[in-house]
């Protein structure tokens, strides 16, 4: 019997900049529980919230300074738990994001950490003396720029960080760490919280003898400082995977198939071992190779065909196509490619994530550098790094703040959104909106889409085709991908069932740039 986050398709929300309730140009959980009915009308089945734990903010959210509460700026726990009760109310399931890394450096055991050598909690964390010339251990850099080591002048030594330096990462190694950070989950778990994605896991241990990262041999000017090493010992170490495994066999003692989603940039062999031994690890190590794949026919199924082989047996594929991280789909390849992209993602084997706004067609809104917030691109700027384009908040109607909020907007809502407001989307039967409404209405319709095996993936010059066959052995659809400027004559024949095109499409041909799903004949 498959499993409800098998056929279900998930939800990122970014709470800052989702929905605004109380005026203050920052959205919050009571703005995302009025948005619910959204979700609910898109057809989504869960929804993922991005950090909104109390914090300094100096990665917003991501440098958590108590697992155990709500920021002001964002509600209150009483706020989250009316959330997840209406949220519940509607069949929609919630996942947290969990930051099992590292803390914020006004976290209470980081400040006890570093009030001594001998405290308690100094070994919570990773310190080093310095090295004979008195610099950092070793050469481990930041991932965002500079050196992963910070000097603390008054006990001496170094702490290391794989991201900012008030983001101290913890140490694993130490079984009160491991402990302490498996009380977090009970926390939110017995909040009745549906699942977690778990956040950069692949920095949750490194090389226990601090041996130097190789210089890496592609780096060139442009491209992050960080990757100028590889990061052989600072990431993907073997140890992670015990620890996934202690998250895993937590979450397995809770009743309704609580979901655990693994985030971790790696190749597809790599990743594949965050499935765990006799699928042990997490239910979804995300999948997102289609972020950084060519975009072409050829590419992209060769790309299904790796990973579709690389699974362990029994293990469940996702696809991921945006985040709050990466450049908007809209922005990569443009307006009417995101058309087919969107139709890829919900018609692929296996659970996809897509990303708030990504329904609406949104594109990365310049930031001018007045009103930059993002850490990285302050760090690093001019590389193109910086991730508040991706960031901004979502437009809802047509009024002066887009429906996000009455103040002003913590970023810039951006000129381009204003029509794409999803107000406008909704009642019209050629828009983004509308496409993703039917794809997943279709999805839910279509047990071939949902749960169904994919076979006979191919290309065809610029066009990509599929089967994805009936899951009890009936007839099952195809998919259709001209990733094209010219159209396509058919040799196969069939119904159509949707096209990106808005209406009801040709059993004979492929327009420019069109998908379609059809029952063949």
């Amino acid at each position: 019997m498959a499993r409800w986050w098998q056929s279900a398709v998930i939800y990122q929300v970014y709470p800052r900049s989702f929905q605004d309730s109380d005026g203050d140009g920052i959205g919050d959980l009571p703005g995302i529980a009025a948005r619910l009915d959204h979700l609910v009308a898109l057809g989504v089945d869960a929804v993922w919230i991005s950090p909104f734990y109390p914090s300094p903010m100096a990665d917003f959210g991501y440098d958590v300074a108590d697992h155990r509460g709500v920021d002001p700026a964002f509600g209150t726990l009483a706020d989250f738990d009316r959330l997840v009760a209406a949220a519940h109310e509607r069949g929609l399931r919630v996942i947290l994001d969990y930051v099992p890394n590292h803390t914020a450096d006004t976290h209470p055991w980081f400040l006890d950490s570093r009030a001594s050598h001998e405290n308690p909690k100094r070994d919570w964390y990773i310190w080093r003396e310095p090295a004979p010339d008195g610099g950092p251990p070793n050469n481990w850099r930041s991932e965002f720029g500079g050196a992963a080591w910070t000097l603390d002048a008054a006990t001496g030594q170094y702490f290391y960080h794989a991201y900012l330096p008030q983001q101290p990462d913890l140490n694993w190694r130490n079984p009160a760490v491991q402990d302490a950070m498996l009380d977090v989950l009970r926390f939110w778990l017995d909040r009745g919280v549906d699942g977690f994605r778990v956040d950069a896991i692949h920095h949750l241990f490194e090389d226990a003898s601090l041996r130097d990262n190789p210089p890496n041999p592609a780096w060139r000017d442009g491209m992050s400082p960080a990757r100028r090493v590889l990061r052989t010992h600072t990431m993907d170490q073997p140890e992670v995977q015990g620890a996934v495994a202690a998250m895993r066999r937590l979450a397995d003692l809770y009743p309704g198939e609580r979901l655990l989603i693994g985030e971790a940039y790696l190749p597809i062999d790599r990743l594949m071992a965050y499935y765990g031994v006799d699928l042990s690890g997490f239910h979804l190590p995300f999948n997102f190779h289609l972020l950084s794949t060519p975009w072409s026919a050829p590419a992209i199924a060769d790309l299904i065909a790796r990973y579709e082989a690389a699974l362990p047996e029994g293990a469940w594929p996702n696809w991921v196509l945006g985040n709050h991280d990466r450049s908007r789909v809209a922005s990569r390849l443009g307006p009417r490619q995101a058309r087919i992209a969107a139709m890829l993602l919900l018609t692929l084997r296996g659970t996809p994530t897509l990303y708030q706004g990504e329904e609406l067609g949104l594109t990365d809104v310049p930031i001018p550098p007045g009103l930059v917030q993002d850490p990285w691109e302050k760090r690093v700027p001019g590389l193109g790094l910086g991730r508040d384009p991706v960031r901004t908040p979502m437009p809802w109607d047509g009024t002066a703040q887009a429906g996000f909020t009455t103040g002003t907007p913590w970023l810039p809502l951006g000129e381009a959104h204003r029509p794409l407001h999803a107000t406008a989307q909704a009642r019209d039967p050629g828009s983004m909106l509308r496409l993703y409404r039917d794809l997943l209405m279709l999805r839910r319709r279509e047990p071939a889409l949902s749960l169904g095996p994919i076979a006979a993936v191919a290309a065809e010059g610029d066009l990509l085709r599929y089967e994805r066959r009936d899951p009890d052995g009936g007839r099952g659809l195809l998919v259709l991908l001209n990733l094209a400027e010219a159209e396509r004559t058919l040799r196969v024949g069939g119904t159509p069932l949707l096209s990106t095109h808005g209406d009801a499409g040709s059993g004979t041909r492929l327009r420019s740039l069109e998908g379609m799903v059809m029952r063949p004949e």
